[in-house]
């Protein structure tokens, strides 16, 4: 009975965030002078490489927060694949911090089965927080090249979107 109690639980948190990412919601393109600056994390990414907001500066950087269990999250990864291939080479990176509780358990073979071809972090509670908690997945941010916060998006959106911002930034 108490094992049943928790799979309901976790199957009514898993279809709540699956709904709640279904509502897509952006923040509008903030301008330029009003923009406020991301806050700096050292995460590792899953080859034990450094991965350092502050290090970036000088790029694009879109920052995805996500899970392999998440639908909305998975239907993404292929947006941000093609995106990397296309503008790493005009000043775009991509990088995925996945919140899967089971770490790098779930999220390895998930990478690898999948080809990512960016680099995916771990994420811990500090770089949660100092990004508002994360309320719903996936959580994107969009990082101009002064390393400030251009935009936000909550919930799955179409690869058309993300490139017209990227390309907006790039051009700044």
């Amino acid at each position: 009975m108490k094992r049943l109690g928790w799979v309901g639980l976790l199957l009514g948190v898993i279809l709540f965030g699956f709904l709640w990412s279904r509502t897509s919601r952006a923040v509008e393109t903030q301008p330029s002078s009003t923009r406020k600056v991301a806050a700096d994390f050292r995460l590792t990414d899953l080859n034990g490489k450094p991965v350092e907001l502050g290090a970036l500066r000088g790029k694009v950087v879109l920052l995805d927060f996500w899970a392999t269990w998440c639908p909305p999250c998975q239907a993404e990864i292929p947006h941000f694949k093609e995106l990397y291939t296309t503008y790493k080479g005009r000043g775009l990176q991509v990088i995925g911090v996945a919140l899967d509780q089971e770490g790098e358990k779930a999220v390895g073979p998930f990478v690898k089965e999948n080809q990512i071809n960016y680099p995916i972090a771990l994420a811990n509670s500090k770089v949660t927080r100092a990004y508002g908690g994360i309320r719903g997945i996936p959580t994107t941010f969009l990082i101009d090249k002064k390393g400030r916060i251009a935009k936000q998006f909550v919930g799955y959106q179409d690869k058309q979107i993300f490139e017209k911002e990227i390309q907006n930034l790039l051009a700044e």
